[in-house]
């Protein structure tokens, strides 16, 4: 099998780096060594309580803060902890995405895990996703499931539910292309030399980077799920894709990235490219009235559900379930 190395691909145009028919190989390597890069921005409310889910995870090996011109008191309460793995960067308000990027270039460990600055790792998710990875040596991103808390640290989600689910597993690229089932990054380890390969987040993004971002990984190598809760995922109104302000308009400009993207679509299977994009389009609106609900839009859900229906008659009936799952906090 030939060898594709990140240089290989890198130096290919941005908008069409397309790769031969064989994935990045990856070494099976130690498993060991994680790095955690947290984006913050004026999150004093919630820092102290986030780097203290990730420091009590002993697997870790650095936890590397990016600071993005905040004016509160975060950077105050980052340094006042002493912790010998605890790194604090500044980023100067250039944004979340050149933030993880600064981040994963200077951090040291084999996987990367991109957590939010106001979400909390459950104890042993980084135990559970290393296992994970140890079981499929060959992946570039293993990942695992989240819950929902409110702006307190309170439980409001019910996805404990799901226990039974499972998601994709191995080379799940056309899945993804469909729809970003990942969510959030905290759920996820990547692999630092696949990360640095596809060349990062995409600082052009202010929306849904991360699908983009997942999107190319999974053209270099598979993915593995890990079925547990890892995550509490914090919803509340200064989310950046919170439904109180954003619209689905707001992630269209990502769906034409990722269709527009030469390392995806060389790796889709030939003549799915429009009806993936289709449904991916359905994704982010369905998405955008699941968060309309959680957050009181009713009006505002029905008349995403009719941008659905416009757009899939079929899909229709299953955005509606999900809408009303995300109701129930599910």
């Amino acid at each position: 099998m030939a060898l594709i190395t990140a240089e290989d691909v890198l130096d290919l145009p941005a908008t069409s780096r397309v790769v031969p028919a064989p994935r990045l190989p990856l070494p099976a390597g130690s498993t060991t060594s994680v790095s955690v890069v947290i984006p913050a921005k004026n999150v004093a409310a919630y820092i102290g309580e986030t780097l203290a889910s990730a420091l009590a995870q002993g697997e870790i090996t650095e936890v590397i803060v990016v600071d993005d011109g905040s004016s509160d008191a975060t950077t105050a309460i980052v340094r006042a902890i002493r912790d010998p793995r605890l790194r604090l960067m500044t980023n100067d308000s250039a944004g979340v995405s050149a933030a993880r990027n600064l981040g994963a270039r200077y951090a040291s460990g084999e996987w990367l895990l991109f957590l939010d600055a106001d979400d909390r790792l459950r104890p042993g998710a980084v135990a559970a996703l290393l296992a994970a990875a140890r079981a499929a040596p060959r992946a570039v991103l293993v990942y695992g499931d989240y819950n929902t808390i409110d702006s307190e640290g309170r439980q409001i989600g019910r996805r404990g539910l799901l226990k039974g689910r499972r998601k994709p597993s191995g080379d799940v690229l056309a899945r993804l292309a469909a729809g970003n089932f990942i969510v959030n990054g905290g759920i996820a380890l990547a692999r630092a030399e696949a990360f640095r390969a596809i060349g990062g987040f995409d600082t052009s993004l202010r929306y849904c980077e991360d699908w983009h971002c997942w999107c190319r990984l999974a053209a270099i190598g598979e993915f593995e799920f890990a079925p547990e809760l890892l995550l509490d995922y914090r919803l509340h109104t200064a989310n950046t894709m919170n439904a109180a302000v954003r619209t689905p308009k707001d992630f269209f400009p990502a769906i034409a990235r990722v269709f527009d993207d030469g390392l995806i679509l060389a790796r889709l299977p030939e003549g799915t490219a429009a009806g993936l994009r289709q449904a991916a389009e359905v994704h982010l609106v369905t998405y955008s009235a699941m968060q309309a609900v959680r957050f009181g839009r009713y009006r505002d859900a029905l008349a995403y559900l009719g941008m659905v229906g416009r757009r899939s008659l079929k899909a229709l009936p299953r955005a509606a379930v999900r809408v009303a799952l995300a109701r129930l906090g599910i």
